[in-house]
C-alpha cells in the first residue's frame, strides 16, 4: 500500500513497460498528424480517409489509457505536479489546434498555421515531460 491508495502489484510491477508503451505513442501519435497535417497542406487528400481517421483516433486513445495507467502504477498524484498540470492544461489546446488544421480550417493558410501552431505545442508539451519543468528544456535557459 503507497499512501492511501491500493496499487495492485502487478501494475506496479509493469511500470516501466507502460512507461515506453506511453512514449512510443506519444511519438508515433506526433509523428501521425505530422504526417497527416503535412499532406493536407500539400493538397493530399489520403489524410483524411476513414481507416486512417480511425487509426489516429485508436493511436490516442491508447496513449491516454496508457499515460493513465503510468500514473496509477506510481499512485502519483497528477495535481501536485506543476508540470503535470501544463501537460494537461496543454493537451486541449494542441487538440483545438489540430481539429482546427485536419478540418475546420478554410483555406491553406489557415491550414499551415494551425498545423504549425499545432506542433509547436505538441514539442513544448513534450519538453515539458522530459524536464518535468513548467517551462520544459526553457527553464534551463531561465537560469
Amino acid at each position: 500500500m503507497r499512501g492511501r491508495l491500493l496499487i495492485p502489484m502487478a501494475l506496479t510491477e509493469h511500470y516501466f513497460a507502460l512507461k515506453h508503451a506511453h512514449v512510443g505513442l506519444v511519438y508515433l501519435s506526433g509523428s501521425l498528424f505530422a504526417l497527416r497535417g503535412g499532406a493536407l497542406a500539400a493538397g493530399a487528400r489520403w489524410p483524411m480517409a476513414v481507416p486512417l481517421r480511425i487509426a489516429a483516433v485508436a493511436v490516442d486513445t491508447a496513449l491516454v489509457t496508457a499515460a493513465l495507467l503510468v500514473l496509477a502504477s506510481l499512485a502519483f498524484q497528477p495535481l501536485a505536479a506543476p508540470w503535470l498540470w501544463v501537460k494537461l492544461a496543454l493537451l486541449p489546446v494542441y487538440v483545438a489546434l489540430g481539429t482546427y488544421a485536419l478540418k475546420r480550417a478554410r483555406n491553406r493558410t489557415q491550414r499551415v498555421a494551425g498545423w504549425l501552431l499545432a506542433l509547436a505545442v505538441f514539442g513544448f508539451m513534450i519538453s515539458v515531460a522530459r524536464a518535468h519543468h513548467p517551462l520544459g528544456l526553457l527553464h534551463t535557459l531561465a537560469g
